[in-house]
């Protein structure tokens, strides 16, 4: 069974910068994509960003520019760096794991930008 452990969540004002990590347990990191998701109040959970393992990324138009997934293999981590935060991105982030048919969600961690 994997686990994914969401950090680095909290509350910062517009234009401000922060950096949520994933935490997987297991050892098929290497393996997996990576993505983080977002889910605002009333509405849908959105894909904000991709990574494979060839380390491809993809994004949402949304954030493009501000946003940057990584990954760590040696640490089992992914990163969201998140720069000039806006209101609107204002979101539970999950973590989700995709490894072929399976995935795995994180618990979410709450990222809330003041105007």
């Amino acid at each position: 069974q994997v686990h994914l452990v969401e950090s680095g969540g909290g509350l910062v004002q517009a234009g401000g910068s922060l950096r949520l990590s994933c935490a997987a347990s297991g050892s098929i990191f290497t393996l997996v994509v990576m993505a983080w998701y977002r889910q605002a109040p009333g509405k849908q959970r959105e894909l904000v960003a991709q990574i494979t393992r060839g380390s491809s990324t993809n994004y949402a138009d949304s954030v493009k520019g501000r946003f940057t997934i990584s990954r760590d293999n040696a640490k089992n981590t992914a990163y969201l760096q998140m720069n000039s935060l806006k209101p609107e991105d204002t979101a539970v982030y999950y973590c989700r794991m995709i490894w072929g048919v399976t995935d795995y969600w994180g618990q979410g961690t709450q990222v809330t930008v003041s105007s």
